[in-house]
């Protein structure tokens, strides 16, 4: 299964963005899903998670600007996260897989750069 993230962009501080995470076409299974970032020299971190029945969890530093969803169309599953009010710290690659446990190999992600 490969994960497939995209959506990301060049937008000026206070824009917004909606990004959008498919496996292959198919579905995400039980899994819960999430949504993670890596700014330029700093760890990968969890910025939200969904599960099957769409309950959520957010870093508590973003929840009131992001949001996560999913569905589910003719078997494919597709988990988005949109992302409103964008800072400059913002900036970093975006990545969706698994979670707690990374259970897919990391996709190359999707470039999100807020400028001032």
């Amino acid at each position: 299964v490969q994960l497939q993230a995209s959506g990301g962009g060049l937008v000026q501080a206070g824009g917004s963005l909606r990004l959008s995470c498919t496996a292959s076409g198919r579905t995400f299974g039980l899994n819960i899903m999430g949504w993670y970032r890596q700014a330029p020299g700093k760890q990968r971190e969890l910025v939200a998670s969904i599960n099957r029945w769409s309950t959520t969890t957010y870093a508590d530093s973003l929840k009131d600007r992001f949001t996560i969803s999913r569905s589910n169309v003719n078997a494919r599953d597709t988990v988005y996260l949109q992302l409103n009010t964008l800072k400059p710290d913002d900036t970093g690659v975006y990545y969706c897989n698994t979670w707690p446990d990374t259970v897919y190999s990391w996709g190359q992600g999707t470039q999100v750069t807020v400028s001032s």
